[in-house]
């Protein structure tokens, strides 16, 4: 992204918060906590910080797997929509395991561990996450996906999924559970409501939720934030208290792994 596109972008994103900090208080909505949003944008400028650290990361992954590629698909408009596609399919089982496998949760945790859904809410992404997602992708590149085209499905898709963090937009009609992710949706897969845990993985699209039957539509309140109960505003504590309770097997959470994969967990 040149700096002309960044600087547009950071005008829109956070020309959207504006907005969304006028709505909530004609609607008399606690949609921000500030505290919350210091530590929010303490995890956001440690993200860019290390962000020329997680890029190499990438750039090494996609570098050694694409010795290995079976093949190199042709630069057109159907390998671009067919990689869109298949970058959402392996973000989907990678979003879903990070909810599954309790130690790729502790880091997922981050994100979920918040009580207030707003656009802030959306970078809220814990740092070593940027090194563990790239892997995921590493067999598209090896069956001959580009590596730069999968890097930019995979910027879009995160842009897409910032303006999902909203309670602003409402459902969207027939539109909703159709074919693109909505805010609606994504309002359900921040719940801690027992119906709507681990629910809705896409990130762009819907259609695997669908396809796997893991969709469930908004249908009453959401109460956002963890089953375990609120974290606290340090950062530090948000990113990576749950490793390390983890590590000391202190930590689990009901609803979102097996109940006898929870108590192996915890012993």
């Amino acid at each position: 992204m040149d700096k002309k596109m960044q600087i547009a972008f950071l005008v829109v994103f956070f020309g959207a918060i504006a907005i969304e900090l006028v709505w909530s208080y004609f609607k008399k909505k606690q949609v921000y906590n500030f505290r919350e949003s210091l530590a929010n944008a303490f995890i956001i400028i440690g993200a860019k910080v290390i962000k020329p650290l997680t890029l190499a990361w990438g750039y090494y992954l996609f570098t050694w797997a694409s010795q290995y590629k079976i093949a190199e698909l042709p630069f057109n408009w159907y390998t671009i929509l067919l990689t869109a596609l298949v970058v959402e399919f392996v973000y989907y089982w990678y979003h879903r395991l990070s909810h599954e496998i309790p130690i790729l949760w502790t880091i997922h945790h981050t994100h979920h561990s918040s009580p207030w859904l707003n656009f802030f809410t959306a970078g809220r992404l814990n740092w070593l996450g940027k090194f563990t997602s790239p892997v995921f992708y590493i067999p598209l590149v090896m069956v001959g996906f580009s590596p730069l085209l999968i890097t930019g499905v995979l910027a879009i898709s995160l842009i897409y999924q910032i303006f999902l963090h909203t309670e602003m937009i409402g459902k969207i009609g027939f539109f909703e559970g159709l074919f693109f992710n909505t805010p609606s949706a994504h309002r359900v897969h921040h719940a801690s409501n027992k119906k709507y845990i681990d629910k809705n993985y896409g990130g762009m699209l819907i259609i695997f939720d669908r396809i796997f039957g893991t969709y469930v539509p908004e249908t009453e309140k959401v109460d956002y934030g963890v089953t375990t109960g609120f974290i606290g505003h340090n950062p530090f504590k948000i990113l990576f208290q749950p490793l390390f309770q983890y590590l000391k097997k202190a930590f689990g959470r009901k609803g979102h792994i097996s109940e006898k994969q929870e108590i192996k967990f915890l012993k």
